[in-house]
């Protein structure tokens, strides 16, 4: 397989470095309150960098960040990533014993943190979550919860003395020169791991997925096709990124955003009314999260007053960008845990329950291999996670076809509905009724039932509650869906009640769960 030439050594320092000598006077991120510049960003980090070796911090060191969206978070990542650290971001919708785990699981060292992250005072949360953290006698941390954590360090101004604070002021104090942080960074190679996400919601304990510098930046590289192709011509490109940045869409945003000047426009808690507020302030040119957000747009009470049309995308093309250009009703895979990206350093191979490869357009299993894919699990031996021949058994279900780009998502392994002998496709009959006008958004899941093993059930936000009828819209996609593939049950609710996960994409074993305990109600 033939490596792109990305035209700079693939890491995360050396590519911020070319940004901000060819296009530094750029906003790099934006967000409601603050904003920085590529060369902006590329100042701020290199003195936090040499705050972090100054304190001991350097290659294959933990480090912990817990901030919200914003220039805080891009500033203490490219930090730490440059001086070659692992960064282990954590999400602000965890509960204590969330980050406790964490930190546990993730063996870090330094835990760097806001005195706020969004409404959470973090001393109280992180003292619920180490409970022998109040007690600690000074900044030297040593806790049995988190045994590896040594140092935690607060912006924003803290009273504990467990704690060090740091801000973002020039001051020369506590830091090592720069030629050290010049001759560490020509140290950090490829290969050196970058990121650990914690995949959340299909075991007790998350899998902490580890990725090196080549692979993001590599792997990064579709964002500036994609996001510049929303942009109507004559407007720089500045797109909203509604992914967090503790997950890997996020990371791929803001490390996407390295490779051409991609302004990306960020909330600390995307709101529908604040994301339009936004994107009308900036003339944003293009959105890039998870459809649900847009669908919510769509539908908040500011959109027809706002002037959004630097954004075209918004209204004329789906709202999930998967469904962009595909022949038929299946979305393109998003591809974004393991590989990082996309395929496009990928090997790929759809298989049938055998190993054996299926024929194009038969569904499978997909199995993916090479330089573009993770390095492996946290904890985990690679032979726990990779075949002898190297291939990671991803257990999604998928199909290729002749003459058509892409690999087209059915569903997970776990998530198809077995109705009456035959597989269902959730992923297949929610595209079929996004599409329908008095649909807004669905999500489809199998519920037990005692004849057919499971029973499909819709969950629609309807465009209007008070005119939706689910008895039309079943006959209505008979069209386009086998008689047992449409919903037999039919729950209709507002994109509130929907359960989230903590990467923002919606619980469907929650959802699932609430159905089956009678906490969601029929709404037909």
């Amino acid at each position: 397989m033939e490596l792109p030439d990305l035209g700079f050594r693939p890491t995360i320092g050396a590519a911020l470095t070319r940004a901000a000598a060819e296009f530094g006077d750029v906003d790099y991120v934006v967000t409601n309150t603050d904003r920085i510049t590529y060369a902006q960003a590329e100042r701020r980090s290199a003195l936090l960098a040499r705050r972090l070796l100054a304190h001991g911090v350097g290659k294959g060191t933990r480090v912990g960040l817990f901030y919200p969206n914003g220039t805080d978070w891009v500033l203490w990542w490219l930090a730490a990533s440059r001086i070659g650290a692992l960064v282990v971001p954590f999400s602000t919708l965890y509960a204590p014993g969330e980050l406790a785990k964490g930190l546990r699981l993730g063996d870090v060292h330094l835990l760097i943190a806001p005195s706020r992250a969004v409404s959470v005072d973090f001393a109280v949360f992180l003292e619920d979550a180490l409970p022998g953290l109040a007690t600690n006698a000074g900044t030297q941390i040593a806790v049995r919860e988190a045994p590896y954590l040594r140092q935690i360090w607060i912006t924003g101004g803290t009273d504990r003395r467990w704690a060090h604070a740091v801000d973002f002021t020039d001051s020369v104090e506590d830091v090592v020169p720069q030629e050290i942080l010049s001759a560490v960074e020509a140290e950090v190679c490829p290969a050196d791991p970058a990121v650990m996400i914690h995949t959340s919601g299909s075991t007790a304990d998350p899998k902490g997925v580890i990725h090196s510098h080549g692979v993001l930046m590599r792997q990064s590289a579709f964002l500036s096709g994609t996001m510049n192709g929303f942009a109507p011509p004559g407007l720089p490109t500045r797109y909203l990124s509604a992914m967090p940045f503790f997950w890997i869409g996020g990371i791929l945003h803001v490390t996407g955003s390295l490779h051409s000047p991609l302004t990306i426009l960020t909330l600390a808690r995307t709101e529908p009314g604040a994301a339009l507020e936004l994107l009308e302030r900036e003339r944003g040119t293009g959105i890039a999260g998870w459809p649900t957000l847009t669908q919510r747009m769509l539908a908040h009470p500011d959109f027809s007053r706002r002037d959004l049309s630097s954004c075209p995308s918004l209204v004329d093309l789906p709202a999930d960008l998967s469904l962009v250009a595909v022949p038929g009703n299946v979305p393109r895979h998003r591809s974004l845990t393991e590989s990082g990206g996309g395929f496009s350093t990928t090997d790929v191979l759809v298989v049938d329950d055998t190993g054996e490869p299926v024929p194009a357009g038969s569904e499978g299993e997909l199995w993916i291999r090479g330089p573009g894919i993770m390095l492996g699990y946290n904890k985990r031996e690679p032979w726990e996670v990779f075949d002898a021949d190297g291939w990671f058994h991803t257990g999604d279900r998928v199909f290729v076809l002749d003459d058509e780009p892409g690999i087209f998502y059915v569903g997970r392994s776990t998530e198809l509905i077995k109705t009456s002998g035959a597989n269902v496709s959730p992923k297949e009959v929610e595209s079929v009724l996004d599409r329908h006008p008095s649909v807004q958004s669905s999500l489809v899941v199998g519920v037990g039932d005692g004849d057919r093993g499971q029973e499909v059930v819709a969950v629609v936000v309807p465009a209007d509650p008070g005119t939706f009828d689910a008895d039309q819209v079943s006959v209505d996609i008979r069209r386009d869906l086998s008689a047992y593939k449409v919903p037999r049950r039919w729950i209709v609710v507002t994109a509130d009640d929907l359960p989230l996960l903590t990467s923002g994409k919606p619980d469907r074993r929650e959802l699932t769960r609430r159905i089956e305990a009678g906490l969601i109600a029929d709404g037909r």
